[in-house]
């Protein structure tokens, strides 16, 4: 059986399914976080990155000082959030490679995985898929042969979220960096 191929660039999937599951936002070029490959939509929040601008804090990426952030003695000094992540797709040719790249971002947000329609007309899908998808509150759309998508399953909106870690912190300074490199504005 030949390996089943996007229909689309990983780019362009990512734009249509977030256009589908209404997620309103800039979607980031895909990118390799918490050792998962996923294309993240995010909004930029102005008045914080002016804040920011003007107390000459930008991004901060280096891990460490991020989670030393959400320690007591260090949290009333902390930058705010300067991006408001809307959501995680992960684009992928298997549900399996699908939802390992999106389950670890389901526990901040709205979390989907983008699957070829080929790849979700197997009774594995059925069986073992869908019950995951929707016990971990993530979304499925499918992009037939002609690169059309269309939702399979809604993100389950009455999920458990966790409140802010020093994960979480450390992902939306991430998302802070792209989002600034994808506007070309100026960096504190």
């Amino acid at each position: 059986m030949p390996p089943i191929e996007l229909p689309a660039s990983v780019s362009q999937l990512a734009q249509d399914a977030a256009a589908q599951l209404g997620w309103r936002g800039v979607v980031l070029p895909e990118v390799t976080m918490l050792g998962r490959r996923v294309c993240v939509v995010a909004k930029l929040r102005t008045d914080t990155h002016a804040e920011r601008i003007a107390m000459g804090v930008g991004p901060v990426t280096d891990r460490a000082t991020v989670a030393t952030w959400t320690w007591p003695e260090f949290a009333r000094t902390a930058p705010a959030p300067a991006a408001e992540i809307v959501g995680v797709l992960a684009v992928a040719r298997h549900w399996r490679t699908g939802m390992a790249s999106a389950v670890p971002f389901s526990r901040y947000g709205d979390a989907a995985m983008v699957l070829p329609t080929s790849a979700v007309l197997s009774r594995d899908y059925l069986d073992n898929c869908l019950p995951r998808a929707r016990s971990y509150g993530v979304a499925v759309v499918t992009a037939d042969e002609n690169a059309r998508v269309d939702l399979d399953v809604d993100v389950r909106r009455e999920r458990l979220l966790l409140s802010e870690d020093a994960v979480s912190r450390w992902v939306n300074e991430m998302v802070y960096e792209q989002l600034l490199a994808s506007y070309d504005l100026p960096v504190a």
